[in-house]
Formats: C-alpha cells, structure tokens, sequence
C-alpha cells in the first residue's frame, strides 16, 4: 500500500542533515512518495524503515517471469483496477495446449506451426508466447520428450502440465535453463511439487477451492522458496471465473492483500473455437495474466492478439509512428507525395492501400501526437502551418522533381491556405484511403 509523506516521515531519522539534497527530512518524505528520489539516498536510514519503504514500493500484483531470455514472457506489475486510470502494464501471455499422448512428429508439427504465428498490425508484431504440454500418459519419460519437443520446435516459453512428481522431475530436467511455468500446484500435490520448483528456481501456477485456500497455499509456497507464483482460475463456468480475476485484483489493490497479489492464469476447455475466443477475450479484459487455449485456429488467435493489443495500449497515449517521410516502393523525382498523421492506424491503413496500388510514393507522416485526421484536424493539430513545417523539415522538396501534395479529403478545407503557406500545389484526394489506388493509378 502506496505511504504519504507523513507516513514516511515519521519512519525517517529526522536528522535534517541535508545530505540527501533536500532541506529538511520531511521534504525528502515528500519527494519519496512521489517516486522522484530513491530511500537510499538518506545515509542514516534503518534497516526497519528501509524494509517498509521496500515493501511498501512493490506494485501490488507481483511480477512473474516465464522463459528465460530477451522472449520471456512478463506479466503482473499491474497498479490500477480499470485501465483508464492509468494503463495496464504487461500484456497478459496467450498460449496452447498440446498431449504428450500425440506421436512424436505430429508434437513437432503442431509446436512448429504455433510457434511460426505471427501477425503485423500497426507496426507491431503479435505472436503468441507459450507453449504448453499436458501429460496425458502415465509416462514421465514420454513427457519429458514431448516438452523437449515441443519447446524446441516452437520457440516458445514453456508451461508444464505434469501429472505427477517424477514426470514433473523429468520435464524439468528436459529443458532446465528455460524457466518453465509449473501448472498447477493444489493442496494435494503441494509436499511434492513445491521442493522440485523451489530447487529449479522456476514459477508455479497454484490453485485452491476457495481464495482461503489459495492464500494458504501461496503462502506455504513463499515460506517453501517459491517466490514466482500465479492464481489459477481452475476449470470454472465463466462468471465464477470473472469472479475470482476481479476479487483477487481487488483484494491486492483495495485490502493489500500480498498473498493474493499475483498474476492469474486461465485455462479454456472446449471444442469450438468462437466459444473459447469469447471466453479468452472475456479473461483478457478481465485481470488473465496468462491465458492458455485447447484450440487453436488462427482467426481466434488474430482476434485475441488483436483484442489484447488494444487493451494493454496506453489510453493517454494513442499509438503513433515517427513522424517522418516514408519510401513505398521504388518511389522517384516524379513520386507522388501523401500527407497524412502519425496515428498508428492511419498511417498503416494509408500505407496498405498505397503498396496495394503499386504506385511507388512518399507518405509524409505530420506529428499529430497520435491523433487521427479529422480528431487532429479539430485539435489543431494538423494544420497548414504544421504540413509546412514538416515538408520543410524533412527535406521533402529534394526528393521530388515536382511540387504537388496529396492531402486527405476530409480536410479538402485547407488546400488553399496549405498552397499559400507551403508554396506546394495541393491535390485534394479521396476522403477514405479505400479510395487511393484508383486515385493514384488515374493521377497524371
């Protein structure tokens, strides 16, 4: 729980001997809650205080690690109940299930081509991040082949589902050094499961029948030396497991709650894939932290990616490009010239439809902050005097052998103070960038 100035200041030495570089301790107390210096800065700190301002500094949702390397997999660190308030912070991870009962090739496969998903939208690169393997048979042998397997032809943070002990030993030993996830630790297997994690130094997923429970067995795992931990959900109907998503974020942020403050994994059953990607997309705006599938078509993964996107996306921030002029094709002296904003979408919707027409061009992205045409427009953020600037400044005139601008119709209004200010000839185009490949192709 966040502390206030007093409330750190009563813990402070009280000393004022400014060798923090603030006048007085109480200052220094001010500027600790603001986050804008660390508490190591004060020389005569005790250790008990330091302890509180530590604890008190966690973000209320642990975080977890999944995998190892520059791919792994983050989630938790997450401070708000509603996405408004801030943002959430690390998009939560979307996985798929495969049966170690599967032949061996049809593992490699299977592995493969979920690891080879990938989508470009709006400059990013969406892809899945975990691979998990259940063990379905009653060998701990022919699990732990299945999870070398699988992982190495995918390329994806593992998740282990093991039945027992000695297969969860075996799989362990089949890719040590990758940081899998444990799924799941119950009452029931906690005596053999918690030594094997705490020995690999690895996260485990847990689950309990109550949220009693469950901070039960957290803590048993904390006192164990597992300190990654996510909640399982278990298999619920999804209203009871909204329910729990939503309490476990409230009892972290409302109540401080640090034995259930930990990131949530969901798993989906079924056989329908549009019924899954309804529940998933429930999960995702939800709390999940880590959502695993049963299914996996690649319309539904689109359509999750895409959703947790926007979701994790910083509402105060709208995603944007650098603004800049861009080259499409083999573009020339006698190239036409684009004028559009650095809002991501627009930009990249201006983009498709100008590689699609085959006209080689320049896009001049204007810096709107993020803003769209008509929005940027409105909060006169796209303007005549801005278009001039930017031409200026990116040199666009030594690009091209001619001086004619291509704007979006929607501001066809400032063509003629544009002409004015810019010394440019401005062309009105077409209103939605549907319409700039027959334009383009018909422009003389």
């Amino acid at each position: 729980m966040a502390l206030s100035g007093l409330d750190i200041y009563k813990i402070l030495p009280k000393t004022n001997c400014k060798e923090c570089g603030f006048v007085t301790c109480l200052a220094f107390a001010m500027q600790l809650a603001k986050k804008g210096v660390e508490a190591g800065k004060c020389p005569y700190l005790s250790e008990e205080a330091g302890n509180i301002l530590a604890d008190a500094g966690r973000p209320p949702i642990n975080l977890v690690s999944i995998g190892s390397g520059d791919g792994c997999l983050k989630v938790g660190n997450e401070t708000v109940l509603f996405r408004h308030e801030e943002k959430f912070r690390n998009p939560c991870g979307i996985g798929f299930i495969i049966d170690d009962v599967l032949p061996g090739e049809q593992i490699k496969r299977t592995a493969s081509r979920l690891g080879g998903v990938s989508f470009d939208r709006v400059g990013q690169i969406l892809k899945p991040d975990v691979i998990a393997v259940r063990q379905s048979s009653n060998s701990a042998e022919k699990f732990a082949a299945a999870v070398k397997a699988a992982v190495d032809a995918s390329g994806l943070n593992p998740v282990l589902m093991p039945s027992d002990a000695s297969g969860l030993r075996a799989a362990l030993e089949a890719v040590k050094g990758t940081a899998p996830l444990i799924y799941r630790v119950t009452k029931d297997n906690i005596r053999e499961f918690m030594p094997l994690a705490a020995q690999a130094r690895v996260p485990a997923a847990v689950y309990g029948d109550t949220l009693e429970e469950q901070a039960e067995l957290v803590k048993e795992l904390n006192g164990g030396g597992v300190a990654q931990i996510l909640l399982d959900t278990g298999e619920q109907e999804p209203r009871e497991r909204i329910w729990r998503l939503t309490q476990w974020r409230r009892q972290a942020l409302k109540k401080n709650n640090r034995l259930l403050g930990y990131p949530a994994v969901t798993v989906l059953k079924g056989k329908d894939p549009y019924s899954v990607a309804v529940e998933a997309a429930g999960d995702i705006c939800k709390y999940a932290g880590l959502i695993l599938l049963e299914v996996s078509e690649a319309e539904e993964t689109l359509a999750l990616l895409t959703l947790r996107q926007n979701i994790y996306s910083d509402p105060q921030r709208p995603l944007q490009i650098e603004p800049k002029v861009y080259t499409i094709g083999n573009a020339g002296k006698e190239s036409p010239v684009l004028i559009t904003t650095n809002f991501s979408l627009t930009y990249f919707t201006v983009l498709g439809e100008v590689e699609s027409s085959k006209v080689p061009s320049y896009i001049v992205s204007v810096d709107t902050e993020g803003m769209s045409v008509l929005t940027a427009w409105a909060a006169e953020k796209f303007t005549p005097e801005k278009i001039t600037d930017s031409l200026q400044k990116f040199g666009v005139s030594g690009l091209v052998g001619h001086n004619r601008l291509i704007i979006p119709g929607y501001v066809a209004m400032m063509s003629g103070n544009l002409e004015e200010k810019s010394g440019w000839e401005v062309v009105v185009g077409p209103k939605e960038a549907s319409g700039l490949p027959a334009f383009l192709k018909n422009l003389s």
